[in-house]
């Protein structure tokens, strides 16, 4: 095996990803690195051969990890980068911090970053993705983020360099993010709170929040303003057009299309990864043949497969 840098933090050696994903699936990286802080990150990236991919992984929340792994170095950042700061009307988060957590106290100080509580993930992951719900996405508070290159260099992201997008934006491979400040509006925390909980209770009702599930399987099929924003005028709803397929309940293996959302692919029984991705290429080809529709994926699908 090839010999890395040393480091401060962790570093392990074929280190299995199952338990680290929300869906309980997925092979080894061939290495999982775990910085002591930013300087440990940097210095690493600088001496690690440039030929060895590097994957910033978050919380695994938005993840398949295919069951053959992954042939690189996985970033995950840990407590050196869960700070949550609050100066004025901004919110400065690490990137490791959870979502649910900087909403939490930024309402607390009278900041409305709301739209935060219900989206499974930590900051690194809001900012990569354009997170969002409810209406208001991570572009729309955005006000700039630090992250390390893939050489090591410390740099700093503006709203134009990250080109924000539904669901994505221009993020360079290998660039790990290590923290977002946000410009919150004001609100009163009381209200900020019952807000908050009354979103809590919407989501429960209507999402399997309490089973192995990766969020939304697919985007809706509408159109997005450069910001992310919906378009109103479009209103096709990927769980509808699942369940007129035919898919609420639908079991491949141990995996399912959740009953409570169709939208909702779900690890009901001991699922491997191929039997989660083969279940949402079911229902993508499904809805092609019978509604001429092309579902994209919203969970995010890396590694290689186990070969058959």
């Amino acid at each position: 095996m090839t010999e890395l840098p040393e480091v401060r933090g962790t570093l392990t050696p074929d280190r299995d990803l199952s338990s680290l994903t929300w869906l309980r699936v997925g092979g080894p990286a061939d290495w999982l690195f775990q910085p002591a802080d930013t300087e440990d990150l940097q210095s690493f990236l600088k001496a690690l051969d440039p030929s060895i991919p590097v994957f910033p992984m978050g919380v695994g929340s938005n993840l398949i990890v295919r069951d053959g792994g992954i042939r690189a170095v996985v970033v995950r950042l840990g407590r050196g980068f869960n700070g949550i700061e609050i100066d004025g009307d901004r919110v400065t988060a690490g990137a490791a911090a959870l979502d649910a957590h900087v909403a939490r106290k930024a309402a607390a100080a009278g900041l409305d970053l709301t739209f935060l509580r219900t989206i499974p993930g930590s900051i690194g992951g809001a900012v990569r993705m354009n997170a969002g719900c409810y209406g208001t996405y991570t572009a729309d508070v955005f006000e700039h983020a630090t992250a390390v290159t893939r050489a090591g260099e410390a740099v700093t992201l503006t709203a134009a360099d990250l080109n924000f997008a539904y669901r994505q934006t221009d993020l360079p491979d290998g660039m790990v993010v290590t923290s977002a400040t946000f410009r919150a509006p004001k609100g009163d925390p009381a209200e900020l709170e019952a807000t908050m909980a009354e979103q809590l209770a919407r989501r429960d009702a209507s999402q399997p929040s309490k089973d192995r599930t990766a969020g939304s399987t697919f985007r809706n099929p509408a159109g997005f303003s450069s910001t992310g924003r919906a378009d109103d005028t479009h209103e096709l709803k990927s769980w509808k057009i699942i369940e007129e397929a035919g898919f609420r309940g639908f079991r491949h293996g141990g995996a399912q299309m959740s009953e409570k959302h169709p939208n909702f692919l779900t690890n009901a029984d001991g699922a491997t990864a191929a039997e989660l991705e083969e279940l949402g290429e079911m229902v993508r080809e499904k809805v092609f043949q019978t509604r001429g529709i092309s579902l994209v994926w919203e969970v995010i699908r890396v590694g290689e497969p186990v070969p058959r």
